[in-house]
């Protein structure tokens, strides 16, 4: 019996229990997130990371020799470095750069000046041989003149004939002395010519030889005055580090900063940095001070991007100048910057998981009492988490932040809006492109020998 009756009591709760479970569940399916229109003040930030640098600093660079083209030396290995942070006083070591491609350049270069001064040699022993040739010539040419001569004195008493074949010879002689004499100028100008040719050729490979072994003397990187080491980054944006290449074009390996004036270098994404201007405030945390808050003021803000290692993303160079007390700071600190692009003191404002889009317009779901609509709003600046409305809403007004089970049939209302947002827009991209033509023109007027402005012969 009393199994029977404890069987009977498990199954009423576990009944019990399915109904209460189904209960909370199409309640908590009714339940709908949501929130209201704010009017209130409201700022526009951009958050970032950065690092901190030194606003001046002395460059340590590879040597001037180095960078001489005529080496023919485009990039050199970084074989020692001592360790970043080291405080060194002026002409103590630094860095060692790779000996052993300035060497193999040098053995090159060596190999190259024999070949050159052979060539030299041999065109001063081609020069002396031809023209001792030619003089021989001349000597030759001179006596059959004179021969010539002997034979027409000689022919005085002979017949017309005799002496008219007696003449034309020796003007034939003649003729030929003058040729080997001109020919003989013409060879030595030649000759001379040639020697100094490959003497020029063989100074210069002297010259390049010489600047080898001078650098080679001067591989060995000293700090050319007194300051703490920070390494410099390479064209990926990595630090300076045994293995690292430098170049006559990427010559720094290394600065010297001025610690008594910091500038934070940080990257903002392409989506934010048209909100950026210089002179916009700044508020830096250093994560190595957690109780320090500086001020700040952006500075610099690049116009080009560039590609994020190993990300398709773009990102713009900012600078960011450091006030206060930077005593305690050092460069390579990292730092966390608000960047204020904004402040609006009397607005409108939602939460940004408020506004739904499609692909051609952004709409929120407005719940006016009686039912839930597709409300199209024209939406302004935005923060991390609101976003202005400049048109469709009221203060107060609820709107849904979950989307409802009836979602796709929802009605959307305020297109008279929709069309007014389209319209502006493109008003806006009219005049967008009468500036851009107005300045291809005036950069055509400006420019006299630009293709559209050459004329007709």
């Amino acid at each position: 019996m009393k199994r029977k009756i404890l069987l009977i009591s498990s199954i009423i709760a576990l009944i019990a229990i399915s109904a209460l479970f189904i209960l909370s569940r199409s309640k908590s399916d009714d339940f709908a997130l949501t929130t209201t229109v704010k009017r209130g003040p409201l700022e526009i930030l951009v958050y970032s990371s950065g690092q901190l640098e030194a606003q001046n600093s002395v460059n340590i660079v590879i040597p001037d020799k180095l960078r001489d083209r005529s080496l023919r030396i485009n990039e050199i290995k970084i074989t020692d470095l001592i360790e970043e942070g080291t405080v060194v006083d002026s002409g103590e070591y630094v860095a060692s750069l790779d000996h052993k491609v300035v060497e193999d350049v040098l053995i090159s270069a060596q190999e190259d000046l024999e070949m050159r001064f052979n060539y030299f040699e041999d065109a001063k022993m081609d020069s002396g041989l031809t023209l001792s040739n030619n003089r021989d010539l001349i000597t030759n040419a001179k006596e059959d003149v004179e021969e010539m001569q002997i034979v027409l004195d000689e022919s005085v008493y002979e017949s017309p004939a005799v002496i008219r074949k007696a003449e034309m010879d020796l003007d034939k002689a003649k003729r030929r002395l003058n040729q080997e004499i001109k020919g003989y100028e013409l060879k030595k100008q030649q000759a001379k010519t040639r020697v100094e040719r490959y003497n020029i050729e063989v100074r210069q490979r002297q010259s390049r030889v010489d600047k080898l072994l001078e650098a080679i003397q001067s591989l060995e990187i000293k700090a050319p005055q007194p300051g703490m080491i920070i390494y410099v980054k390479d064209r990926s944006r990595e630090k300076i580090k045994i293995g690292s290449t430098v170049s006559p074009w990427s010559p720094v390996i290394a600065t010297l900063p001025d610690l008594s004036a910091m500038h934070s270098i940080t990257y903002v994404n392409e989506i934010d940095i048209s909100r950026l201007k210089i002179g916009q405030k700044v508020t830096l945390g250093i994560d190595a001070l957690p109780d320090k808050l500086l001020e700040g003021e952006v500075f610099s803000v690049a116009n080009i991007g560039q590609p994020m290692p190993k990300s398709d993303a773009k990102v713009f160079e900012v600078k960011i100048k450091v006030f206060g007390e930077v005593a305690d700071l050092k460069p390579a600190m990292t730092t966390s910057n608000i960047i204020k692009t904004g402040q609006y003191s009397n607005t409108l404002f939602i939460p940004a998981d408020a506004v739904f889009e499609n692909d051609s317009l952004q709409f929120v779901l407005f719940d006016n009492g009686t039912r839930v609509v597709k409300k199209i709003v024209d939406l302004g600046d935005k923060n991390e988490n609101f976003i202005i409305v400049n048109q469709g809403l009221n203060e107060d007004e609820v709107l849904l932040l979950t989307l409802p089970d009836n979602f796709d049939n929802l009605p959307f209302e305020g297109m008279d809006l929709y069309y007014k947002i389209k319209e502006r827009e493109a008003k806006e991209e009219e005049e967008t492109n009468k500036t851009v033509e107005q300045n291809k023109n005036e950069t055509v007027q400006l420019n006299p020998l630009s293709s559209n402005n050459k004329r007709t012969p």
